[in-house]
């Protein structure tokens, strides 16, 4: 039996979220009151019920104050041994929910007469900590499209196994601003810089010459080793206390040589003994 919680800001996609999982098979229900999440927790887990076996629930700033204070508590109450739980907080950068609600014309749940449209980005950011600071999986969608969402709710969210831990290397460039999403970042700018090599500049970390110009380097090997020993000592410590997913955020200036090879170089070394590992080039994926 499955519970998936999606939460997080207005303009973050949760909704989209939601239309995945329901397109997957999720009984899905949209601003269900957070007071009822136990009842249904409840009638999920019971014998034999294979309806509701796999169930995503939106919960957001639309629910009532009292219940989202309470929301740690609520979901404390839920027997977790016969029930998957995970909560999924979707978030964006301030400006870009500013330009999302710009133009598609939409009013902000919370604005109001008295509250305008950045008062209320802001008061909800408040309001949802108390779900944002038990989510499993954060989601920053401030550089994703429709498309790219779709695709990480499936490969993170949807096809995610229990007690299997799902690691994400993510490479990106510090001057288009550090992940919101990343539970440990990697500042790699002090590593020798491919764009300074003529040659090089136009190319990425996936790059064959790339790649034998950065092997090459023994700061490189050792800022990888580095890393690898690190995440070698802590990652069972993370599993152990119940950590379903870890995002790696490494960066360079641009986001395009060192932090890309690195983030591969550092999946191929860790897919040897774990399942379900990911990569993702921020940068790169933009263009």
């Amino acid at each position: 039996m499955k519970l998936i919680i999606i939460s997080g800001r207005s303009g973050s996609g949760k909704s989209t979220c939601l239309h995945v999982l329901e397109d997957l098979g999720y009984y899905c229900v949209d601003n269900m009151p957070a007071s009822l999440l136990e009842a249904l927790a409840e009638r999920i887990a019971e014998e034999n019920n294979t309806e509701l076996d796999k169930v995503a629930v939106s919960i957001d700033a639309r629910n009532l104050s009292g219940d989202i204070s309470k929301f740690r508590e609520i979901f404390n109450r839920i027997d977790a041994s016969t029930l998957d739980q995970q909560i999924i907080f979707l978030d964006a950068e301030t400006n870009t929910l500013l330009k999302r609600f710009s133009e598609t014309r939409r009013k902000h749940p919370l604005s109001n007469s008295d509250l305008g449209l950045l008062e209320a980005i802001k008061l909800e950011k408040d309001l949802l900590s108390p779900i944002a600071d038990l989510a499993s999986l954060n989601i920053d969608t401030s550089t994703l499209n429709l498309h790219d969402l779709r695709d990480i709710v499936r490969d993170r969210v949807a096809n995610h196994q229990p007690n299997v831990l799902a690691l994400q290397f993510q490479s990106f460039g510090f001057k288009h601003g550090t992940p919101i999403d990343a539970d440990m970042v990697y500042d790699v700018r002090c590593l020798p810089n491919p764009y300074w090599v003529n040659a090089l500049r136009g190319l990425t970390g996936l790059d064959p010459e790339v790649i034998e110009y950065l092997e090459a380097e023994l700061d490189v090997d050792k800022m990888f080793n580095d890393i690898k020993d690190f995440l070698e000592t802590w990652i069972p410590s993370f599993e152990r206390n119940n950590r379903s997913y870890i995002t790696i955020a490494l960066g360079c200036t641009g986001g395009q040589h060192r932090s890309v090879y690195l983030s591969e170089k550092l999946r191929e070394h860790f897919s040897q003994t774990i399942s379900n590992i990911q990569v993702r080039h921020r940068e790169l994926n933009k263009s």
